[in-house]
C-alpha cells in the first residue's frame, strides 16, 4: 500500500489521555504473531483522538477489517466527517481559521470563542459545521480537554494560544484517506455494544482505552461526556474482557491508571484483572489545570496473552 500522505496521519484532535507518546512502548506489548495473521480484525471501543488507530493502521497491513467505537457522538461525526466529508470539513475549517486570527485582541478573541461554543451547543447544528466547530473548539480552549456537564454541554473555558493550527489540512486529508483505505466501520454507542462485532471465527485484536479509574479523589476527572465511568463500569469492562477471553481467536490489550503505585492498598485492577497479564508503561500526566501535578507516572497495560 502507498499512502499520499503516509507520515501525516495522526490525531487531528487533542485528546485527554491520549497514546501518542505510548506508542513505541505499546509495540513491545503487542501480540507476537499479530504481523503474521492475514485479515485481522482491528477494534477500539474508546477511539477517543485515535493515536493508536492511526498509529495501527500504518504500521499493520494485515489489518483486513476495522471497527471503532464512542460514546461521544460529537466524537464519532467528526470522524465520519474527515472520512466521508473532508473537503467541506477543511472548507469550514479554513472559514473558521481565517475569522479567528484576523481577531487580534485577546477579549475579542475569547468572545468569538464562546460565541462558537454556544454554537457548537446547538442541538439543530449542521453536522459538518458541528465537527468544524469541535475541532476550533478542541484547538483553542484550556488545554485542548474536552468536557460535557449534566446536560451534555460542551463547557471547556478559553485557553491562551497564540497562533493555533486550527485547520491542518495535511492531516485531515491523510486520516480521511487512511479511514477510507480500510473502509473504518465508525460506530456510536456504550463499549458493550462492540461485543456484537466480534466474529468468533476471526483472528481479532481489540484495544481498549476507557476512562481512567481517578488515582484519588482530587484527580476526579474520568469521563469526558455526561455519562459517568465509575468503578461499576470498570467492573463491566473487566466482565466484557473475560467473555473475549474465552475464544482463543480473540486478543486484547486494555489501559488504565496505575492506582496501586499512588496507594499500595488499591488493588482494584490488579483484583478484578486476576489471571491476566498486567505490566507498567511509563507515561507523562499533560491534562492538570496545575501545572506541578503534570509528569511521569506509570500506567497499567493489561492484555490475555
Amino acid at each position: 500500500m502507498c499512502l499520499l500522505y503516509p507520515s501525516k496521519a495522526k490525531p487531528f484532535l487533542k485528546w485527554a489521555g491520549g497514546k501518542t507518546q505510548l506508542l513505541e512502548q505499546f509495540e513491545a506489548f503487542l501480540p507476537k504473531d499479530f504481523e503474521r495473521k492475514d485479515n485481522v480484525t482491528y477494534i477500539e471501543p474508546f477511539v477517543g483522538g485515535g493515536a493508536m488507530l492511526f498509529y495501527m493502521l500504518q504500521r499493520f497491513q494485515n489489518i483486513g477489517k476495522v471497527i471503532i467505537n464512542d460514546i461521544n457522538r460529537n466524537l464519532t461525526d467528526a470522524y465520519i466527517n474527515v472520512k466521508n466529508n473532508a473537503e467541506k470539513l477543511v472548507d469550514e475549517l479554513k472559514h473558521i481559521e481565517n475569522e479567528y486570527l484576523r481577531i487580534n485582541d485577546y477579549d475579542k478573541q475569547k468572545s468569538y470563542y464562546l460565541d462558537k461554543r454556544s454554537r457548537f451547543n446547538d442541538e439543530n447544528l449542521d453536522s459538518i459545521e458541528r465537527s468544524a466547530l469541535m475541532i476550533f473548539l478542541n484547538r483553542t480552549c484550556f488545554n485542548g480537554l474536552y468536557r460535557e456537564n449534566s446536560k451534555g454541554k460542551f463547557n471547556v473555558p478559553f485557553g491562551k494560544y497564540v497562533n493555533p493550527t486550527i485547520c491542518n489540512e495535511d492531516v485531515i486529508y491523510s486520516d480521511s484517506e487512511l479511514l477510507n483505505h480500510f473502509n473504518v466501520r465508525i460506530i456510536n454507542g456504550d463499549f458493550l455494544e462492540t461485543e456484537k462485532a466480534v466474529d468468533s471465527k476471526e483472528d481479532t485484536f481489540i484495544y481498549f482505552d476507557p476512562p481512567y479509574r481517578p488515582l484519588n479523589a482530587t484527580s476526579s476527572f474520568n469521563s469526558y461526556v455526561k455519562e459517568e465511568f465509575d468503578d461499576r463500569r470498570q467492573i463491566d469492562l473487566s466482565e466484557l474482557c473475560k467473555r473475549l477471553s474465552t475464544n482463543e481467536k480473540v486478543k486484547w490489550m486494555l489501559s488504565n491508571a496505575d492506582c496501586s503505585a499512588k496507594n499500595p492498598d488499591d488493588t482494584f485492577f490488579e483484583t478484578i484483572y486476576t489471571g491476566f497479564h498486567i505490566h507498567r508503561v511509563y507515561a507523562s500526566r499533560s491534562v492538570n489545570a496545575n501545572g506541578n501535578k503534570r509528569g511521569k507516572l506509570t500506567e497499567l497495560l493489561i492484555s490475555n496473552y
